[in-house]
């Protein structure tokens, strides 16, 4: 309770109790004090795990930017930037820039799942996460750029697998420095 809230009650109930009495047929009220209560103390949040959702949650977000920078045959990259950088940023601007000069797109969405910190150090000066997820790619189509017609793929390509992935929180957040596909299903 705010300190004037506590203020003008305690001015409130002080007013009530003095009172003139001149209202004789009034009766006093016999309704029971209301019983007092304590809060529960709110569970502490331990902080690895709090970094460690924070992580997963932006490693998410990265693969929303990978998805537009892959659906936008412009190469900006600058969305991008702002999640990955090292070799992550590297492998992601060079990979969408040869897809589109071949005239391709890659439309849809990408599904992260089963996200897990494999291993952790927030003992350094720039903390740092790895994770291994399962990357689903099914619903992520390559398309012709002009047409959006979609391309022949081969059906044995590998669309859910797993994938590791290094982390490192900087001071705007959670940045992608590599992933790296693994050549195993999910």
């Amino acid at each position: 309770m705010s300190a004037s809230l506590l203020l003008t009650a305690l001015a409130l109930t002080a007013a009530a109790g003095c009172s003139s009495g001149t209202d004789a047929g009034a009766k006093p009220d016999k309704s029971p004090a209301p019983a007092a209560t304590t809060a529960e103390p709110a569970p502490s949040v331990d902080p690895d795990q709090a970094a460690e959702a924070a992580a997963i949650t932006a490693y998410g977000q990265y693969w929303r930017e990978m998805e537009r920078l892959y659906a936008d045959g412009s190469d900006r990259t600058d969305r991008i930037k702002k999640v990955a950088s090292g070799l992550a940023l590297v492998n992601a601007e060079d990979d969408a820039k040869q897809m589109h000069e071949k005239g391709a797109l890659i439309i849809g969405n990408v599904s992260v799942s089963d996200s897990t910190v494999t291993a952790s150090d927030f003992n350094r000066r720039v903390p740092k996460v790895a994770l291994t997820s399962c990357l689903d790619v099914t619903k992520w189509q390559v398309v012709d750029a002009s047409t959006k017609k979609p391309a022949s793929l081969p059906s044995t390509r590998l669309t859910k697998y797993y994938i590791t992935s290094t982390l490192e929180k900087w001071s705007q957040g959670w940045v992608v420095i590599e992933d790296k596909p693994q050549e195993k299903a999910c």
